[in-house]
């Protein structure tokens, strides 16, 4: 079966302070097994602040690194999941529900691309 990545983007200018409350917490615990359960998830991970990052950047022949935070980006990379799924609907379907767990102020994206493999 075909794996698939899903980003999850978020505005940093936005997000809560705070981070994810403990009811959000507490359902995405239990959508992580359910998933986990079924097979599906693969792996999981939140990501560090960008302002604890880096850019390392090839142009031109030349590197670049960049420190964070990444004021210019709207949304960054704040997360991701690797999901295994007979399709992308179905791994779509799977993100949509990670969506719902969000309360209603978060402003959240995931994209979802599958893996080229081999």
């Amino acid at each position: 079966m075909p794996r698939y990545l899903s980003m999850v983007r978020i505005d940093e200018q936005t997000a809560p302070a705070e981070g994810p409350s403990d009811a959000l917490m507490q359902r995405m615990g239990e959508l992580i097994e359910e998933m986990t359960k079924a097979g599906v998830l693969l792996d999981t991970a939140g990501l560090t602040p960008t302002a604890q990052g880096a850019r390392v950047r090839w142009e031109n022949g030349e590197l670049s690194v960049t420190d964070g935070p990444f004021t210019e980006a709207k949304e960054v990379v704040g997360g991701y999941a690797i999901v295994q799924a007979k399709d992308m609907a179905e791994a779509v379907e799977w993100t949509k529900r990670f969506l719902k767990v969000h309360e209603e102020h978060w402003t959240v994206t995931c994209e979802v691309r599958e893996i080229v493999e081999g």
